[in-house]
């Protein structure tokens, strides 16, 4: 696996990037924590059957626990927080820019969590790869949307949660199997966002192609290719590196809505396309003059 180990950033940014684009099919016909939920379980239901079928090593109880934190925090608040402030009525660029912020965040919590420490040209990296995400969702900011604390705050709160679940991840939670890892992950979403559907939804799904198409995209390709890769490069590399792919994001969602839906790209998106790429190609450097300080204890 060491050898396709460097054509995994580019994988996992394609891949988290359809995210975004499966949201847009789904979210018209089911509510956001009902729609999650559908998907938490049938991700459960998968990564069971791959786990059994391969015999993997499942985690002693208090590494189960600790991925099932990790996993409310990556996917129950990120996602859930993501789909309910646009269910809300909150402009999807601004819900972007303001989830964008989440590769800072990791790397001031990182900093002293983790003993990661960023050179100066990596935090240039991070502000020009910031720069870059504002520039491309930036022409979408007028499209409308009502922005109050009901919609924005759940927003804030999806970057603050991805950012807190990756660094646990990699300070509590590596060592585990990714297969039966993930299935504790999805176990630790699972149950906090049923518990929000059964009890603020009407949990109806208004069933169709499109929810279909969309739940098995985003859970095959998603909620385990996707997150497949992002522990394995949790676990191969720097939490503040892994977090400036998402500068990324923006960028291919908008080249993808492009090419499936005709949306055009304007001179200032592919101007912040090319700054977005400058900042992750300096915050992907090495990080710290060496090892950070838990690399360096095993």
């Amino acid at each position: 696996m060491q050898r396709f180990l460097p054509f995994f950033p580019a994988v996992f940014v394609l891949l988290w990037s359809t995210g975004f684009i499966g949201a847009r099919y789904a979210m018209p016909y089911a509510e956001p924590f009902t729609f999650l939920s559908m998907r938490y379980g049938l991700a459960l239901l998968l990564l069971g059957g791959m786990a059994l079928a391969a015999r993997a090593l499942w985690p002693q109880p208090r590494l189960a626990m600790h991925a099932m934190i990790a996993g409310s925090l990556i996917h129950g608040v990120y996602l859930g927080g993501v789909f309910f402030a646009v269910r809300h009525g909150l402009n999807a660029g601004v819900a972007a820019l303001i989830v964008g912020l989440q590769p800072i965040v990791t790397a001031l919590i990182a900093a002293p969590a983790l003993g990661e420490t960023i050179r100066p040209r990596h935090a240039l990296g991070l502000f020009l790869g910031l720069v870059g995400v504002a520039l491309v969702i930036l022409p979408k900011l007028g499209a409308g949307g009502d922005y109050h604390f009901v919609n924005v705050a759940p927003a804030c709160l999806s970057a603050l949660g991805i950012s807190i679940g990756t660094i646990w991840q990699k300070r509590f939670a590596t060592g585990i199997d990714v297969r039966t890892g993930t299935f504790f992950q999805y176990l630790g979403a699972l149950v906090p966002t049923f518990a929000l559907a059964a009890f603020t939804e009407t949990m109806v799904v208004a069933w169709n192609g499109e929810v279909v198409f969309a739940l098995v995209w985003l859970t095959v390709v998603l909620s385990i290719g996707a997150i497949f890769l992002m522990m394995i490069l949790i676990r191969e590399g720097a939490v503040s590196k892994v977090a400036s792919l998402m500068y990324l994001t923006p960028g291919v969602t908008a080249v993808m809505a492009y090419l499936l839906f005709g949306e055009t790209l304007t001179p200032v998106q592919l101007g912040g396309l090319v700054l977005a790429g400058v900042g992750v190609a300096a915050a992907m450097g090495r990080v710290g003059p060496g090892r950070s300080r838990t690399e360096a204890r095993r």
